[in-house]
């Protein structure tokens, strides 16, 4: 999984009143009214100003207008849409009139800015200077810098330099009031590569480190996983037996680094094993991703693209290579909508909600970031495209890491954005059963400890802590804070409920196995968050309530452990990593770009697209015969470090309805299609 430090974005409120629009910067100038945009980079958490950005520097800023008739447009797409629409009937339907797309586009030509709208008549890319969008939106660009912050088991988020504005702006509220946000005003790189890795301090005593062993290991599970691995433990077999392999289907990817070039083809051939025969084919969206390179996130692209190409052989590939901006993720997102080419899509880029509070209590963040990116789900949907966005990584505690060096990291409950989305398919992590011996301990006292986990369940490193405490001689505090992660999950405090959830088992209540109680309430970035634990190591299973949405969906091995071989050149050399082809990744990074081959190969087989999964996946399994195998064991055996099983429940926070059975899945589909 991917996920975003605290940053920038831009985003425009409603504006009060009406103005006449006129064409000229000086008439337009009259019916001007502050906006209060969100975007305030002095209050991003460690950064320093050193400057005013040079009025020539190039910038990209997407204009993202309200979808009409909303209300509407999110009820088919809870209960699933009969017949799938056009890009141009969507735009008729729920798009803004043309008439305000070209007002838009007249004003900021007016300021000598260059514009290209989406056929959706959602979203206007504007091109231009940073002094031309100081002057069209009143606002005044500065510099700044932010440290480097590490992530254990993760990619780093390097140091950055970038620009950003600091205070409000200023539009005619005849265009104001149609947009629901302005992203770009900032170059703050949000998003980092947080797929996992095993753990130094809990190495498996015996089993393959290297790559060369890795390939030579048998018996499965283990973290020199394949892309057939996930296909035997997921029934998708059987599928492939009857000539379904996605040939005819296309799948896009999106993603926010640029691919190791020849990367995927070579882990298709070398490594996978895989005979491909759909074509692989990128986009470079607002330009691209830049220089791949591991501090940009390159083995996240490598890892969406080797899996889903191998889990659907035959379909064609499009990867969506955006900036690490705001604007170039909600470009590449209405980009794949808007080119209706791709029947499923993926995403492995999140961030945590808590994040995403802070930004707003800060004034760095508006409440139109979430509602434009739900826009671009919901016109995947209308479409017929079924996408998939990685639960992240961090189990229940999913902001916890991901706050810049400036601040006490935040030990509450919270889920990740955009897989919080009720529009999209919320992909989630399980570790497989295994048993090894972790060692020896570093100053050699201690040969190994073992580790045995006996049945599927949802993925939380909960059960290595105690192992891990021994072996590097410290609390169990200490180790657990060395490795908070799992699936993530849990109850959104952003987003609400979807209908497809109501009355299913579990949607609103859960039980949870409260390990690690928050305390030290402080006042963190403009939020009362906690920034310490207390540690029951054997704490005992409650229950409660909750509401919002429920997250994850469904859910597969993500568990490093139980993992995979990622095949990534720009790794090579870095924190440890030995070569470009490595064992012990995993992240529920790679579950989503699976599902997605996985909805190709399906569509394969049914002969069209089957849509947006959730609402027929949520009724599917509530039949008597479900795909679906609920992780339901109550205890600390099963949890996401809070969240658990309950008996019976159709639903488990942590876990989602559980893992599928792909082949019986593509049979419901084929019998409601």
């Amino acid at each position: 999984m991917l996920n975003k430090s605290l940053r920038g974005a831009a985003a425009v409120t409603l504006a009060c009143g009406l103005g006449a629009l006129g064409a000229s910067p000086a008439l337009a100038a009259s019916s001007n009214q502050q906006v209060d945009i969100g975007i305030n980079a002095a209050a991003i958490p460690g950064a320093t100003v050193f400057g005013t950005t040079p009025a020539a520097t190039p910038e990209t800023v997407s204009f993202v207008f309200k979808a009409q008739h909303l209300s509407q447009l999110e009820q088919q797409a809870d209960s699933g849409f009969s017949s799938f629409l056009s890009v141009s009937q969507f735009a008729a339907e729920y798009g803004q009139p043309s008439s305000n797309v070209t007002g838009l586009e007249t004003y900021l030509d007016g300021y000598g800015i260059t514009t290209s709208a989406y056929k959706n008549n959602l979203d206007v890319v504007a091109s231009g200077t940073a002094g031309e969008f100081d002057k069209a939106l009143s606002v005044s660009q500065q510099q700044y810098r932010t440290p480097a912050m590490n992530h254990a088991g993760s990619t780093p988020i390097p140091a950055q330099t970038f620009h950003g504005v600091n205070g409000q702006a200023t539009l005619p509220a005849a265009i104001a009031q149609n947009l629901v946000a302005i992203l770009g005003l900032t170059t703050y790189q949000p998003s980092v590569s947080n797929a996992k890795h095993t753990l130094a301090s809990g190495t498996k005593s015996g089993t393959a480190t290297s790559s060369s062993a890795c390939l030579q290991a048998t018996g499965v599970p283990d973290d020199c996983n394949l892309p057939s691995d996930f296909e035997s433990e997921y029934g998708l077999n059987s599928l492939y037996k009857s000539g379904a392999d996605g040939k005819g289907q296309t799948l896009g990817i999106i993603t926010f680094a640029t691919v190791d070039s020849g990367a995927p083809q070579y882990f298709w051939s070398n490594i996978a094993g895989v005979h491909r025969t759909g074509s692989l084919n990128f986009d470079q969206v607002d330009g691209g991703a830049g220089t791949a390179s591991y501090d940009a996130g390159t083995g996240e692209t490598d890892i969406d693209i080797e899996q889903s190409g191998s889990v659907a052989p035959g379909a064609n590939i499009i990867v969506y290579e955006a900036p690490n901006t705001d604007s170039g993720s909600i470009d590449a997102l209405f980009t794949a909508a808007t080119q209706n080419i791709a029947g499923s899509v993926s995403q492995s880029w999140g961030e945590a909600e808590t994040l995403i509070q802070a930004e707003q209590a800060e004034g760095a963040e508006a409440s139109g970031y979430i509602a434009a990116f739900d826009e671009g789900f919901l016109e995947l949907d209308a479409q017929g495209q079924a996408n998939f966005v990685a639960a992240g990584d961090g189990g229940a505690y999913d902001a916890y890491g991901e706050f810049p060096p400036a601040g006490d990291q935040p030990t509450n409950i919270s889920v990740d954005n955009p897989s919080d989305s009720p529009y999209t398919t919320s992909a989630g992590g399980t570790t497989l059963p295994w048993s090894a011996d972790l060692g020896p301990s570093a100053d050699g006292k201690i040969a190994a400890v073992t580790v045995n986990v006996s049945q599927q369940r949802m993925w939380g490193w909960d059960y290595l802590w105690k192992p891990i405490a021994e072996l590097s001689g410290t609390s169990e505090l200490t180790a657990a804070e060395g490795a908070i992660a799992g699936g993530g999950g849990g109850f959104s405090a952003l987003e609400p409920e979807p209908s497809y959830q109501y009355g299913v088992r579990g949607t609103n209540s859960y039980s949870a196995v409260p390990y690690l109680t928050p305390t030290d309430y402080t006042d963190e970035f403009g939020l009362p968050l906690p920034i310490s634990w207390l540690l029951n190591p054997t704490p005992p299973t409650i229950g409660g309530f909750s509401g919002g949405r429920a997250t994850p969906d469904l859910s597969a091995d993500a568990d490093p452990y139980t993992g995979y071989i990622e095949y990534a050149p720009s790794d090579a050399g870095q924190d440890g990593i030995a070569s470009a082809t490595q064992p012990g990744w995993g992240g529920t990074s790679f579950v989503a770009p699976q599902l997605n081959g996985s909805a190709a190969v399906i569509d394969s087989a049914v002969g069209g697209r089957t849509g947006f999964w959730n609402p027929s996946i949520y009724g599917f399994a509530q039949s008597r015969n479900s795909p679906f195998t609920p992780l339901d064991t109550p205890g600390t055996s099963n949890d996401n470090l809070y969240y658990s099983g309950t008996p019976g429940a159709t639903f488990d926070p942590g876990a989602g309805l559980g893992i599928p059975n792909l082949s019986k899945l593509e049979a419901d589909f084929a019998s409601s299609h």
